[in-house]
């Protein structure tokens, strides 16, 4: 078979070619052919294949992404912003921590336990690649309905996916999310997170200058797995009724023991300043590294693809361009520190190999034995793909949708339905324990976690002399979303920004994970357009800027899509973790304080798809402004002692979060309705910019004039004593009732 070379292709300029298999449309491959002045070669088709498919070039959410730069407020702590691999905030101290959060949906649906290990793996190496050691990990997940027999299938997969990779790296899995619902059947979210500390001089760019300096591909050899992830797997829907779809090759395999050794490896190599760039190969592997390095250096590269390592003899030139196999990185030395970055991955036992380096030109070029397959501009490949005005339109059914008002349906009728309903809610999947999820994680290797699960956010200490630490939080409420997705997607993030206060933190930048539908349905792009828009005006009103994310598209089965799920991360600071406030009620005789306004609120509530499966109206109304102001008080009663425990109001209400806080606490509450509100819209509205505290005794006064002083409403609501829940003239529920609802729901599911 003839070697499709460059001077091949210029020969052959009406040769038949698989454009169409590699997930390009015909004006893409018109124009590929314009850029090079001749049909591309077989290399340069799948170079151009993986790198303009939706996963890799955000063709479809370009024009909408850029409000989180153009309106998302750029502050002092913000370090490295939209662009890299990861964002990266100051925290003080000389500190800085980055964080992203990421998809890999559709893998982990075909292949359960790779598509959800290599996930972590992949943003564990992101946030590596920034200069950072990672120090913590999250997972926020989205099954199918509970009792559904696929996802008895996919949960325990993803699940062990995660535990396995994170835990053999030695990282605590510190927070994230489980939602059930039959929207995402067939097309389960699994999203990751990775938090990384660094000092501020560590931080390091992908980025190939300076001639003559050697580019060196480290880690695990390439292999045939993940061919085709990104421009096939991650950048098309999935046929309705085709079960798991026959592409298995394109799930990357991980090896989180590898993964371990580069870590270190690159570690020692950043300690002792041997690289100039570095980027990690994930998505498009090769294809994305080597054209993202000369695209944002100064110069060109020249690539010997055949000097590449290989645990497959018989890849094609192509194949090694689009593999995604796992725990590989790509840095830029120069020539004298080559000698030393190869003996320290010897000393790792990690393979490194000289594979080309930085010229002075503007190509990107690369040979095989000798034979040159690729000569493009890379910013074409890597920064200049195609870019879409989605046609988008608020669908007819969004008024029907939302006229569906959820506060009128069927109240409780007495006391012992009120009670009734309140074991229905704690019981159900979405509001039971995940113990039996969060037991598979490693919570607290390393030493450093301060609060994990089940508490409202994730917290890792950073400096053990000072007690510095980060919070983290992940939201994102699809049941909203779907009622407005402008709402849905500014309650996401006002709800991980309240996680991230209640804990005592400060919040301070943004990272996002926007799962959709079809951007071709100009439904699913008018979610998408409202959720980016809502994300941006919020950001720029709590005055958290946006480090960066993901966009993950075409998670949907035929014409059925997932609802619009825009999942928000919020990091926090917090200048001493010893101050930080817990859940859990653990003193009895403490007083327990309401924070905030509660209305009649259940558009999309837990209370009303646990008791009558319906979903309809509208989400509980954004009030930014309450939610900085509730914020601050957090923050300052947990930095002044004037709170022992405290938990943020989301889904399931009051009713909900005091169980929590007694369940974690081991401490009953007696609770009276307040003046003005029934015992209903008490216990399971979900009005936002609320919290409930526990207040010691000794600092009741100081706690309401500080809120007083500044405007929150803050209500007595009970007080923390007994062995029991009970809402005084409606009903009393043991802890042991309660515990037995909450935490046998999910083992039962999956037994």
């Amino acid at each position: 078979m003839t070697l499709d070379t460059v001077k091949h292709a210029t020969g052959t300029p009406e040769a038949e070619q698989p454009w169409q298999q590699l997930g390009l449309k015909r004006d893409e491959y018109d124009r590929i052919r314009e850029i090079l002045g001749r049909r591309p070669t077989g290399a340069e088709l799948a170079m151009y294949s993986v790198m303009w498919s939706e996963h890799c070039s955000y063709k479809s959410s370009k024009v909408h992404l850029r409000q989180f730069s153009e309106k998302a407020p750029r502050t002092e702590a913000l370090l490295v912003g939209i662009g890299e691999n990861a964002g990266v905030v100051d925290v003080g101290q000389g500190y800085a921590v980055t964080f992203k959060v990421e998809s890999h949906n559709h893998p982990s649906y075909i292949e359960p336990y790779q598509g959800a290990a290599t996930g972590i793996g992949g943003i564990v190496r992101d946030i590596l690649a920034m200069g950072a050691r990672p120090v913590a990990v999250m997972d926020p997940l989205r099954f199918g309905a509970a009792e559904h027999p696929d996802t008895k299938r996919v949960l325990p997969g993803v699940v062990a996916g995660v535990g396995g990779y994170g835990n053999c790296l030695g990282l605590p899995n510190i927070g994230g999310e489980v939602v059930f619902d039959a929207c995402y059947q067939g097309n389960p979210l699994v999203n990751a997170l990775c938090v990384g500390v660094m000092k501020h001089e560590d931080i390091h760019l992908a980025k190939a200058s300076g001639a003559g300096n050697k580019v060196i591909l480290y880690g695990a050899r390439t292999g045939g797995d993940g061919i085709g992830g990104v421009s096939v797997l991650a950048s098309e829907t999935f046929e309705a009724g085709s079960g798991v779809p026959a592409n298995r090759p394109a799930v990357q395999v991980g090896d989180p023991f590898q993964e371990k050794l580069l870590i270190e490896c690159t570690l020692e190599i950043f300690a002792e300043k041997l690289v100039h760039g570095i980027q990690d190969l994930g998505g498009a592997g090769l294809s994305c590294a080597t054209s993202e390095l000369a695209s944002a250096g100064s110069g060109g590269m020249r690539v010997d693809l055949d000097t590449v390592p290989l645990r497959d003899a018989t890849l094609s030139p192509e194949e090694i361009l689009m593999s995604e196999s796992q725990e590989r990185m790509c840095a830029i030395v120069e020539p004298g520190k080559v000698e030393r970055f190869l003996e320290i991955c010897e000393k790792w036992d990690v393979i490194a190999t000289v594979i080309g380096e930085v010229t002075e030109g503007e190509r990107l070029e690369i040979f095989w034995h000798g034979e040159q397959i690729v000569d493009v501009p890379p910013r074409t490949v890597a920064h200049e793909g195609p870019v879409y005005q989605r046609p988008y339109a608020r669908p007819d059914w969004q008024d029907t949708l939302q006229a569906d008002d959820a506060n009128k349906l069927p109240r409780p009728a007495d006391a012992a339905q009120l009670k009734d309903q309140v074991l229905k809610l704690v019981a159900s999947p979405n509001q039971a324990s995940k113990a039996w999820i969060t037991d598979q994680y490693d919570r607290f290797v390393q030493g450093n976690t301060v609060l994990s699960q089940p508490e409202d956010s994730g917290m890792i200490r950073i400096d053990a002399d000072t007690n510095l630490g980060v919070a983290v939080a992940t939201d994102g409420n699809g049941r909203y979303a779907k009622l407005d997705p402008y709402a849905g997607a500014q309650l996401a993030l006002a709800e991980a920004y309240r996680n991230v206060a209640t804990t005592g933190a400060k919040p301070l930048a943004v990272s996002n994970c926007l799962n959709f539908g079809s951007p071709e349905d100009p439904a699913v792009m008018w979610q998408f357009a409202e959720a980016t828009r809502g994300l941006a005006d919020a950001c720029q009103v709590l005055g958290t800027p946006v480090t960066g994310g993901n966009v993950s598209l075409y998670n949907q089965t035929g014409d059925t899509a997932i609802h619009p799920t825009p999942v928000v991360a919020v990091l926090g600071v917090i200048d001493d973790v010893t101050r930080r406030t817990p859940v859990g009620f653990a003193e009895e005789g403490q007083l327990l304080y309401l924070l905030g306004d509660t209305r009649e609120e259940f558009g999309g509530s837990a209370w009303s798809q646990v008791v009558h499966e319906h979903l309809g109206g509208l989400p509980p109304v954004v009030d930014l402004e309450r939610e900085r102001l509730l914020a601050d008080i957090l923050i300052s009663a947990s930095r002044d002692g004037m709170v022992d425990a405290a938990h943020d109001l989301s889904d399931g209400g009051l009713v909900q979060a005091v169980t929590e806080s007694c369940l974690r606490g081991g401490n009953g509450a007696r609770l009276v309705v307040p003046d003005g509100l029934d015992a209903f819209t008490f216990l399971f509205s979900e009005s936002t910019g609320r919290a409930v505290v526990a207040v010691p005794r000794s600092e009741e006064l100081r706690f309401t004039d500080m809120c007083g002083a500044r405007g929150l409403p803050a209500t007595r609501i009970g007080v923390v004593d007994g062995d029991a829940i009970e809402v005084q003239g409606e009903f009393t529920l043991s802890l042991a009732e309660l515990k037995a609802a909450h935490e046998e729901t999910i083992p039962a599911l999956l037994a």
